[in-house]
């Protein structure tokens, strides 16, 4: 082997290693890309369905969130108000997006059977985090609620911790408001509630993120793009060297 081609060899192995990276990268995201497809076209199904009854309690251990995010629902019980969790938002979104800071309001329902689901009822502003200041909104007696099952929500590096003897939520847990108002039998998801206005006008319901991001195909392109970077730069820095000695 010429000192020409040795001196390529190990600048050679480490752009071919790059390049077989990148590619796979971009084969991962091409396959994310066709998956997360299928589930925005699994979601724009299910919202538009009629609302079907929510599975009994016999067969909640065994759900998977794939199987049942995002499917329309309607379901009959009694709030229990006296135990509703506030989990802090931003801002709210659709008809109060212009009210700031607040929280979105989950309350049990208690079912007939004695077993809970947790409902999303809405958003209310940090103003109205107090339930004396939204009385109309405590419905008694039975309710129908109709809304958008929903997985418990996942943390990020960036979420506060949940401390609920302060009252403090920033997680859409369902296991956890359970827990900690010690309720038996509780659904392992919750229901985000329709729009439909409430007595009082609080909380503002429909408040489900439905805009959910799909940059798998930029990405794709984005490391496709490197790699063909990669091996242009090689091949510039090899030609470069063309003229080198070659004893």
């Amino acid at each position: 082997m010429t000192r020409r081609r040795r001196g390529l060899l190990w600048p050679g192995v480490f752009a071919a290693v790059g390049v077989a990276v990148l590619l796979a990268l971009g084969t991962w995201q091409l396959q994310r890309l066709a998956w997360k497809e299928s589930l925005l076209s699994a979601i724009d199904a299910r919202i538009h369905q009629a609302p079907a009854p929510i599975r009994p309690p016999s067969d909640w251990p065994s759900l998977k969130p794939e199987d049942y995010e995002y499917r329309r629902v309607s379901v009959a019980g009694m709030f229990e108000h006296a135990k509703e969790a506030l989990v802090f938002r931003p801002q709210g979104t659709g008809a109060a997006q212009t009210e700031g800071p607040g929280y979105l309001v989950l309350t049990p329902l208690r079912l007939s059977d004695g077993t809970y689901v947790i409902v999303d009822r809405g958003f209310v502003p940090a103003a109205r985090g107090d339930p004396s200041t939204r009385p109309g909104g405590q419905i008694a007696g039975e309710v129908t609620i109709t809304g958008l099952m929903r997985s418990p929500e996942q943390r990020n590096l960036f979420t506060p911790a949940d401390d609920p003897d302060k009252g403090q939520w920033y997680t859409r847990d369902p296991a956890l408001i359970a827990a900690h108002f010690k309720l038996d039998r509780t659904a392992p998801f919750s229901i985000d509630a329709d729009d439909t206005p409430v007595p009082g006008g609080w909380p503002k319901g429909g408040q489900t993120v439905l805009a959910i991001p799909n940059d798998h195909l930029q990405y794709a392109l984005t490391w496709y793009g490197l790699a063909a970077t990669l091996v242009g730069v090689f091949a510039a820095y090899a030609w470069s060297r063309r003229g080198g000695p070659v004893g």
